[in-house]
Protein backbone atom coordinates (compact mmCIF):
# COMPACT_ATOMS: atom_id res chain seq x y z
CA UNK A 1 0.00 0.00 0.00
CA UNK A 2 1.63 3.63 -1.31
CA UNK A 3 0.75 5.84 2.75
CA UNK A 4 1.36 9.92 2.81
CA UNK A 5 2.03 11.58 5.84
CA UNK A 6 -0.28 13.82 6.80
CA UNK A 7 0.61 16.20 10.11
CA UNK A 8 -0.38 15.97 12.99
CA UNK A 9 -0.99 11.87 12.80
CA UNK A 10 1.80 9.49 13.69
CA UNK A 11 1.03 6.97 11.45
CA UNK A 12 1.36 6.82 7.62
CA UNK A 13 -2.16 7.06 6.18
CA UNK A 14 -2.32 4.69 3.30
CA UNK A 15 -3.19 6.43 -0.07
CA UNK A 16 -6.71 4.48 -0.57
CA UNK A 17 -9.07 5.11 1.93
CA UNK A 18 -12.48 3.13 2.68
CA UNK A 19 -15.59 5.43 1.67
CA UNK A 20 -18.23 4.50 4.20
CA UNK A 21 -21.14 6.81 3.22
CA UNK A 22 -22.96 3.60 1.55
CA UNK A 23 -22.11 1.68 4.62
CA UNK A 24 -24.53 4.36 6.68
CA UNK A 25 -27.72 2.71 3.97
CA UNK A 26 -29.18 6.53 3.91
CA UNK A 27 -29.56 7.50 -0.17
CA UNK A 28 -28.03 4.50 -1.14
CA UNK A 29 -30.94 1.66 -0.35
CA UNK A 30 -30.39 0.69 2.57
CA UNK A 31 -27.69 -1.24 4.54
CA UNK A 32 -26.32 -4.98 5.82
CA UNK A 33 -24.80 -4.28 8.67
CA UNK A 34 -22.94 -7.56 8.79
CA UNK A 35 -21.63 -6.91 5.60
CA UNK A 36 -20.65 -3.56 6.55
CA UNK A 37 -17.72 -5.02 9.00
CA UNK A 38 -17.07 -7.53 6.94
CA UNK A 39 -16.10 -4.92 4.35
CA UNK A 40 -14.17 -2.58 6.77
CA UNK A 41 -12.38 -5.90 7.99
CA UNK A 42 -11.52 -6.72 4.49
CA UNK A 43 -10.45 -3.03 3.86
CA UNK A 44 -8.10 -3.05 6.53
CA UNK A 45 -6.36 -6.62 5.34
CA UNK A 46 -5.79 -5.40 2.26
CA UNK A 47 -3.50 -2.43 3.44
CA UNK A 48 -6.50 0.27 3.15
CA UNK A 49 -5.96 1.73 7.35
CA UNK A 50 -7.73 5.64 6.82
CA UNK A 51 -11.91 4.99 7.35
CA UNK A 52 -13.82 7.92 6.53
CA UNK A 53 -17.38 8.20 7.86
CA UNK A 54 -19.26 11.06 9.10
CA UNK A 55 -22.24 11.47 10.92
CA UNK A 56 -24.77 11.94 8.34
CA UNK A 57 -24.11 9.04 7.28
CA UNK A 58 -27.49 6.90 7.74
CA UNK A 59 -27.58 9.55 10.79
CA UNK A 60 -24.90 8.03 12.95
CA UNK A 61 -25.20 4.73 11.81
CA UNK A 62 -22.41 4.66 9.73
CA UNK A 63 -19.70 5.78 12.51
CA UNK A 64 -21.68 2.98 14.66
CA UNK A 65 -20.47 0.20 12.14
CA UNK A 66 -17.25 1.31 11.79
CA UNK A 67 -16.84 1.59 15.62
CA UNK A 68 -18.22 -2.44 15.45
CA UNK A 69 -16.23 -3.21 12.92
CA UNK A 70 -12.61 -1.80 14.34
CA UNK A 71 -13.08 -3.19 17.82
CA UNK A 72 -9.50 -4.72 18.81
CA UNK A 73 -8.05 -3.18 15.87
CA UNK A 74 -8.90 0.58 16.10
CA UNK A 75 -5.02 1.08 16.83
CA UNK A 76 -4.70 0.23 13.43
CA UNK A 77 -6.62 2.05 12.04
CA UNK A 78 -6.89 6.11 10.92
CA UNK A 79 -10.52 7.37 11.50
CA UNK A 80 -11.66 10.60 9.79
CA UNK A 81 -15.10 11.76 10.20
CA UNK A 82 -16.77 14.43 10.25
CA UNK A 83 -18.82 17.45 12.07
CA UNK A 84 -21.31 20.22 11.20
CA UNK A 85 -24.18 18.94 9.85
CA UNK A 86 -27.16 18.55 11.34
CA UNK A 87 -30.93 16.64 10.35
CA UNK A 88 -33.94 17.85 12.30
CA UNK A 89 -37.51 15.84 11.33
CA UNK A 90 -34.51 13.72 8.82
CA UNK A 91 -33.87 16.82 6.50
CA UNK A 92 -29.72 17.50 6.66
CA UNK A 93 -28.72 20.62 6.89
CA UNK A 94 -25.36 22.85 7.72
CA UNK A 95 -24.48 23.76 11.12
CA UNK A 96 -20.58 24.81 12.11
CA UNK A 97 -21.24 26.27 15.02
CA UNK A 98 -19.03 25.81 18.07
CA UNK A 99 -22.19 24.52 20.19
CA UNK A 100 -23.16 22.42 17.42
CA UNK A 101 -19.58 21.23 17.47
CA UNK A 102 -19.28 20.37 21.42
CA UNK A 103 -22.26 17.79 21.01
CA UNK A 104 -20.90 15.90 17.67
CA UNK A 105 -17.74 15.43 18.86
CA UNK A 106 -19.37 13.56 22.29
CA UNK A 107 -21.46 11.24 20.28
CA UNK A 108 -18.72 10.82 17.36
CA UNK A 109 -16.48 9.77 20.08
CA UNK A 110 -19.01 7.09 21.60
CA UNK A 111 -20.44 5.92 18.46
CA UNK A 112 -16.73 5.06 16.80
CA UNK A 113 -15.61 3.34 20.62
CA UNK A 114 -12.75 5.31 20.91
CA UNK A 115 -11.07 7.91 22.77
CA UNK A 116 -9.67 10.21 19.73
CA UNK A 117 -10.58 10.74 16.49
CA UNK A 118 -7.41 10.88 13.86
CA UNK A 119 -8.82 13.60 11.54
CA UNK A 120 -11.51 15.89 12.51
CA UNK A 121 -13.13 17.75 8.98
CA UNK A 122 -16.67 20.17 9.01
CA UNK A 123 -18.35 18.50 6.15
CA UNK A 124 -19.69 21.44 4.54
CA UNK A 125 -19.01 25.50 5.09
CA UNK A 126 -21.76 26.62 7.20
CA UNK A 127 -22.63 30.82 5.75
CA UNK A 128 -24.09 31.27 8.90
CA UNK A 129 -20.79 31.06 10.92
CA UNK A 130 -17.79 33.08 10.56
CA UNK A 131 -14.76 30.76 10.02
CA UNK A 132 -13.21 31.63 13.22
CA UNK A 133 -16.17 30.16 15.79
CA UNK A 134 -15.72 26.95 14.04
CA UNK A 135 -11.76 26.90 13.76
CA UNK A 136 -11.04 28.07 17.27
CA UNK A 137 -13.74 25.18 18.54
CA UNK A 138 -11.76 22.23 16.67
CA UNK A 139 -8.53 23.97 17.61
CA UNK A 140 -9.70 23.77 21.49
CA UNK A 141 -10.55 19.66 20.92
CA UNK A 142 -6.80 19.11 19.17
CA UNK A 143 -5.58 20.68 21.96
CA UNK A 144 -7.75 18.63 24.69
CA UNK A 145 -6.28 15.31 22.46
CA UNK A 146 -9.66 14.24 21.44
CA UNK A 147 -8.99 15.22 17.87
CA UNK A 148 -5.35 14.95 16.31
CA UNK A 149 -4.94 16.69 13.09
CA UNK A 150 -8.05 18.95 11.39
CA UNK A 151 -9.35 19.24 7.53
CA UNK A 152 -12.41 20.33 5.46
CA UNK A 153 -14.33 19.73 3.12
CA UNK A 154 -16.04 21.01 0.31
CA UNK A 155 -14.64 24.18 1.03
CA UNK A 156 -12.63 26.89 -1.66
CA UNK A 157 -9.59 28.09 -1.63
CA UNK A 158 -10.81 31.47 0.07
CA UNK A 159 -12.35 29.29 3.00
CA UNK A 160 -9.59 27.63 3.57
CA UNK A 161 -7.60 30.36 4.15
CA UNK A 162 -10.03 32.63 6.45
CA UNK A 163 -10.08 29.13 8.55
CA UNK A 164 -6.29 28.73 9.05
CA UNK A 165 -5.93 32.01 10.27
CA UNK A 166 -7.33 30.03 13.32
CA UNK A 167 -6.22 26.82 13.59
CA UNK A 168 -3.79 24.16 11.56
CA UNK A 169 -5.66 22.52 8.56
CA UNK A 170 -3.78 19.32 7.86
CA UNK A 171 -6.18 18.20 4.45
CA UNK A 172 -9.37 19.30 2.23
CA UNK A 173 -11.96 16.54 0.98
CA UNK A 174 -13.64 17.45 -2.09
CA UNK A 175 -15.76 15.60 -4.80
CA UNK A 176 -12.41 14.39 -7.41
CA UNK A 177 -12.64 11.64 -9.99
CA UNK A 178 -12.23 11.52 -14.01
CA UNK A 179 -15.47 12.55 -14.25
CA UNK A 180 -15.65 15.13 -11.95
CA UNK A 181 -12.47 17.64 -11.85
CA UNK A 182 -13.45 20.67 -10.90
CA UNK A 183 -11.10 21.12 -7.67
CA UNK A 184 -8.32 21.28 -10.43
CA UNK A 185 -8.96 24.78 -10.96
CA UNK A 186 -8.57 26.10 -7.69
CA UNK A 187 -8.46 23.29 -4.33
CA UNK A 188 -5.88 21.18 -6.09
CA UNK A 189 -3.64 23.83 -6.53
CA UNK A 190 -4.10 25.92 -3.25
CA UNK A 191 -3.67 22.36 -1.59
CA UNK A 192 -0.09 21.88 -3.59
CA UNK A 193 0.40 25.07 -1.95
CA UNK A 194 -0.06 24.65 1.46
CA UNK A 195 0.88 21.15 1.91
CA UNK A 196 -2.98 19.92 2.51
CA UNK A 197 -3.40 16.71 1.41
CA UNK A 198 -6.59 16.36 -0.67
CA UNK A 199 -8.94 13.20 -0.14
CA UNK A 200 -10.68 13.10 -2.79
CA UNK A 201 -14.53 11.31 -2.31
CA UNK A 202 -16.08 9.93 -4.98
CA UNK A 203 -13.42 8.37 -6.41
CA UNK A 204 -15.02 5.93 -8.27
CA UNK A 205 -18.27 8.55 -9.04
CA UNK A 206 -20.69 6.45 -7.36
CA UNK A 207 -20.16 3.58 -9.56
CA UNK A 208 -19.92 4.29 -12.34
CA UNK A 209 -15.63 4.14 -13.15
CA UNK A 210 -16.45 0.44 -11.21
CA UNK A 211 -16.67 -1.58 -14.79
CA UNK A 212 -19.62 -3.08 -13.56
CA UNK A 213 -22.37 -0.58 -14.02
CA UNK A 214 -24.63 -0.90 -17.34
CA UNK A 215 -27.67 0.95 -18.35
CA UNK A 216 -30.12 -1.11 -17.11
CA UNK A 217 -28.16 -0.99 -13.89
CA UNK A 218 -31.30 -0.49 -11.41
CA UNK A 219 -30.86 1.69 -8.18
CA UNK A 220 -33.84 1.05 -5.40
CA UNK A 221 -35.05 2.60 -2.23
CA UNK A 222 -33.71 6.14 -1.47
CA UNK A 223 -30.37 5.90 -3.47
CA UNK A 224 -29.00 8.64 -4.79
CA UNK A 225 -28.12 7.67 -7.65
CA UNK A 226 -32.01 8.01 -8.73
CA UNK A 227 -31.92 11.95 -8.76
CA UNK A 228 -27.82 11.99 -10.24
CA UNK A 229 -27.72 13.71 -13.64
CA UNK A 230 -24.96 11.17 -14.35
CA UNK A 231 -27.70 8.55 -14.64
CA UNK A 232 -29.93 9.76 -16.27
CA UNK A 233 -30.86 9.70 -20.02
CA UNK A 234 -28.86 10.67 -22.10
CA UNK A 235 -25.59 11.38 -20.20
CA UNK A 236 -25.65 7.79 -19.21
CA UNK A 237 -25.23 6.66 -22.09
CA UNK A 238 -22.27 8.70 -22.79
CA UNK A 239 -20.54 8.58 -19.59
CA UNK A 240 -21.01 4.12 -19.92
CA UNK A 241 -19.46 4.67 -23.48
CA UNK A 242 -16.61 6.60 -22.04
CA UNK A 243 -16.30 4.29 -19.40
CA UNK A 244 -15.64 1.48 -21.87
CA UNK A 245 -13.84 3.62 -24.16
CA UNK A 246 -11.34 4.08 -20.95
CA UNK A 247 -11.64 0.47 -20.12
CA UNK A 248 -9.81 0.03 -23.78
CA UNK A 249 -7.45 2.08 -23.27
CA UNK A 250 -6.16 0.78 -19.72
CA UNK A 251 -6.25 -3.01 -21.15
CA UNK A 252 -4.02 -2.15 -24.11
CA UNK A 253 -1.80 0.38 -22.54
CA UNK A 254 -1.46 -1.09 -19.10
CA UNK A 255 -3.03 -3.89 -18.47
CA UNK A 256 -5.52 -2.93 -15.91
CA UNK A 257 -9.26 -2.36 -15.72
CA UNK A 258 -11.23 1.12 -16.04
CA UNK A 259 -11.04 0.65 -12.33
CA UNK A 260 -7.49 0.49 -11.32
CA UNK A 261 -7.13 3.41 -13.93
CA UNK A 262 -9.81 5.63 -12.21
CA UNK A 263 -7.79 5.23 -8.89
CA UNK A 264 -4.55 5.34 -10.27
CA UNK A 265 -5.35 8.00 -11.97
CA UNK A 266 -6.50 10.21 -8.67
CA UNK A 267 -3.12 9.15 -7.05
CA UNK A 268 -0.70 10.65 -9.41
CA UNK A 269 -2.15 13.91 -9.48
CA UNK A 270 -0.57 15.35 -6.08
CA UNK A 271 -0.83 15.21 -2.40
CA UNK A 272 -3.84 12.43 -3.12
CA UNK A 273 -5.98 10.33 -1.06
CA UNK A 274 -8.59 8.25 -3.15
CA UNK A 275 -11.32 7.09 -1.37
CA UNK A 276 -13.02 3.84 -2.20
CA UNK A 277 -16.71 3.39 -1.23
CA UNK A 278 -18.03 0.15 -0.62
CA UNK A 279 -20.05 -1.96 1.43
CA UNK A 280 -19.54 -5.57 0.59
CA UNK A 281 -16.08 -7.05 0.44
CA UNK A 282 -16.00 -8.30 -3.35
CA UNK A 283 -16.45 -4.61 -3.96
CA UNK A 284 -12.73 -3.93 -2.57
CA UNK A 285 -11.65 -6.08 -5.28
CA UNK A 286 -9.06 -4.58 -7.65
CA UNK A 287 -7.18 -2.73 -4.98
CA UNK A 288 -3.64 -4.49 -5.52
CA UNK A 289 -3.90 -3.55 -9.28
CA UNK A 290 -3.91 0.62 -8.75
CA UNK A 291 -0.74 0.67 -6.41
CA UNK A 292 2.86 0.59 -7.53
CA UNK A 293 2.77 1.82 -11.44
CA UNK A 294 2.44 5.21 -13.09
CA UNK A 295 0.49 7.18 -15.53
CA UNK A 296 2.88 8.84 -18.19
CA UNK A 297 1.89 12.46 -19.84
CA UNK A 298 0.99 10.67 -22.89
CA UNK A 299 -1.44 8.56 -21.31
CA UNK A 300 -2.81 11.54 -19.30
CA UNK A 301 -3.49 13.18 -22.55
CA UNK A 302 -4.84 10.29 -24.24
CA UNK A 303 -7.68 10.20 -21.28
CA UNK A 304 -7.97 13.79 -21.70
CA UNK A 305 -8.79 12.82 -25.75
CA UNK A 306 -11.08 9.97 -24.75
CA UNK A 307 -13.27 12.02 -22.37
CA UNK A 308 -13.95 14.84 -24.38
CA UNK A 309 -14.48 12.67 -27.56
CA UNK A 310 -17.67 10.64 -25.43
CA UNK A 311 -18.64 13.31 -22.91
CA UNK A 312 -20.28 16.04 -24.27
CA UNK A 313 -22.79 17.35 -22.10
CA UNK A 314 -20.78 17.47 -18.56
CA UNK A 315 -21.98 17.82 -14.87
CA UNK A 316 -20.75 17.61 -11.57
CA UNK A 317 -21.52 16.74 -8.53
CA UNK A 318 -23.39 19.76 -7.31
CA UNK A 319 -26.54 18.03 -6.34
CA UNK A 320 -25.05 16.62 -3.48
CA UNK A 321 -24.29 20.31 -1.35
CA UNK A 322 -26.71 20.10 1.74
CA UNK A 323 -29.04 23.84 2.47
CA UNK A 324 -27.82 26.36 4.45
CA UNK A 325 -30.01 26.64 7.57
CA UNK A 326 -32.88 29.29 7.65
CA UNK A 327 -31.77 32.59 8.76
CA UNK A 328 -32.99 33.76 11.86
CA UNK A 329 -34.81 37.16 12.02
CA UNK A 330 -31.34 38.45 13.53
CA UNK A 331 -28.99 37.69 11.07
CA UNK A 332 -32.27 38.66 8.07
Amino acid sequence: METIRIEGIAAPVSRIGLGTWAIGGSMWGGSDDASSVATIRQAMDSGINLIDTAPAYGFGHSEEIVGKALLGIRDQAVIATKVALEWPGGKVRRNATAARIRVEIEDSLRRLRTDRIDLYQVHWPDPLVRHEETALELEKLRRQGKILAIGVSNYAPAEMEKFRRFAPLATVQSPYNLFERGIEQNVLPHARTTGATVLAYGALCRGLLSGRMHADTAFGGDDLRKFDPKFQQPRLRHYLAAVQALDRFARERHGKTVLALAVRWILDQGPTIALWGARRPEQLQGIDAALGWKLRATDLEQIDALLAQHITDPVGPEFMAPPARPLTLEQQ
